[in-house]
């Protein structure tokens, strides 16, 4: 049986979260053998918001991932990967589900109001 030869190039997606709602794709055909910090030079993703950056990644303001796992920047890629770059969280999800739900419990339907014995 003859071995299958694997192919010289690889297909992948860089995906940037910039703000709630607004999402900076680029889509990159790269040798095989690239690392995530190759594809990042190669779409050349510094230059799209000014606190993007190498540093900003190694210090936790910003996450990098593949498909959707948190990944160091020397991760060898494969074909069809989308490398995901995100911002921090500005509050934690579960204590803003929390503020909601106190917010929604304190107003009642018209007409049904509270008994003073509280």
């Amino acid at each position: 049986m003859v071995p299958v030869e694997s192919s010289s190039v690889i297909h992948i997606e860089v995906v940037v979260g910039l703000a709630p709602r607004q999402v900076h794709a680029v889509r990159l055909t790269l040798p095989a053998g690239t690392t995530v910090r190759d594809a990042l030079f190669a779409a050349d993703v510094w230059s799209i918001s000014d606190t993007l950056s190498l540093d900003s990644i190694e210090s936790g303001q910003w996450t990098v991932g593949v498909w959707g796992r948190k990944e160091r920047p020397g991760h060898v890629l494969r074909d069809q990967d989308r490398i995901e770059l995100v911002r921090q969280l500005n509050v934690d999800p579960k204590e803003a589900r929390r503020v909601r739900y106190r917010a929604q419990g304190e107003k009642l339907p018209k007409g049904i109001q509270r008994s003073k014995s509280r």
